[in-house]
């Protein structure tokens, strides 16, 4: 009788549950960086709530769902003063781990668990790296002859694509 109790919760446990819930779960880890760092962001959601404000650079746990069936989506603004504002969209997609429940027999977690929880959808970009471009650059003649030197892994990729090579000595 133990064994079967035991078996039947085991089973329970597996057919009610999804695969996207079990290995992603119901929220995403973002990051957030800007060039040049300390950049307000703002994010909203589709029904136009604020879900967090900060400076840059900043990691936020955002819901993947918004309702049954229904994927999250955000707008992320950055803004700082003498630099435009720039916005970026996040959008969820299908999960692979939500296909798995048609393969593993998750009917349960295929149309109940994972799309209730938002299980079912990834959040994308989740590392958002933007350049913030000045709106005005008033430099006199000496800034004009400076140079900054970066590490390229420092470098946003917005930023790399538009990097020039410098010939070496």
């Amino acid at each position: 009788m133990e064994l079967f109790l035991t078996t039947a919760c085991l089973a329970a446990a597996l057919t009610m549950t999804g695969c996207a819930s079990i290995f992603s779960g119901s929220t995403q880890t973002l990051t957030f960086k800007s060039v040049p760092d300390t950049a307000n962001i703002t994010i909203i959601n589709k029904l136009g709530e604020k879900i967090h404000t900060g400076s840059t650079p900043a990691t936020v746990t955002l819901k993947r769902g918004n309702g049954y069936f229904k994927p999250a989506g955000y707008q992320v603004t950055f803004s700082k003063e003498g630099f435009q504002t720039k916005t970026v969209q996040v959008k969820a997609t299908v999960n692979g781990w939500y296909i798995a429940n048609i393969i593993f027999g998750g009917l349960i977690g295929f149309l109940i668990v994972d799309p209730a929880t938002g299980a079912m959808y990834t959040l994308s970009p989740s590392d958002i790296n933007t350049l913030l471009d000045a709106t005005q650059l008033v430099t006199t003649k000496k800034e004009q002859q400076s140079l900054t030197v970066m590490l390229v892994q420092d470098i946003p990729v917005d930023m790399m694509k538009r990097a020039q090579y410098i010939a070496t000595l």
